[in-house]
């Protein structure tokens, strides 16, 4: 064998390595945002739950995030017919995989009705629309939220370990 051909196969590998882990960041810190937006919207949502004046008019409309998954490179059946083949397994893509967030949409349900004649709201019966704003809704979007979130940095971390321990075999 000629060393020399293996040592100009490191930095080939070495790009190839860098790469996945900095596609690997791009997706964790995707979910990252995706979920603190989420968190965001579910607190404008618990902030005007008694909102019953807009500035568009009538009460506040719950809102809600709607995810996308963006693909990867290649699927994993893709990646090792790729890698079998004595090819780098994302050869010739470009695109890290990950979550975006589409749009924000208001929530079509129902407002609620609640009688309080003296609400300067009130309408000619005495009920006020109130907010289709659910507590426990959202409440549960939050801790679904937080978890997902609390799992992104948990790869990150994990991630971060990883490198570092391929770092300190390359010493």
């Amino acid at each position: 064998h000629d060393s020399r051909a293996n040592l100009s196969l490191k930095p080939v590998c070495f790009g190839i390595a860098i790469l996945a882990f900095l596609s690997s960041m791009n997706i964790v810190a995707s979910g990252m945002t995706a979920q603190q937006l989420r968190l965001d919207v579910v607190a404008e949502n618990v902030t005007n739950s008694t909102t019953t004046r807009t500035e568009a008019g009538g009460p506040y409309r719950r809102k809600m995030v709607v995810f996308r998954s963006v693909a990867g490179r290649d699927d994993f059946r893709m990646a090792m017919a790729r890698a079998a083949g004595g090819l780098a397994p994302n050869a010739g893509a470009s695109a890290a995989g990950g979550v975006r967030v589409t749009q924000i949409v208001e929530d079509p349900s129902p407002m609620k009705l609640v009688y309080d004649p003296a609400h300067p709201d009130a309408n000619e019966d005495g009920y006020v629309e109130m907010p289709n704003v659910d507590m426990v809704k959202e409440m549960t979007d939050a801790m679904a939220a937080t978890q997902a979130y609390s799992a992104n940095v948990t790869a990150f971390n994990t991630l971060k370990s990883v490198v570092a321990k391929g770092l300190e075999i390359g010493r």
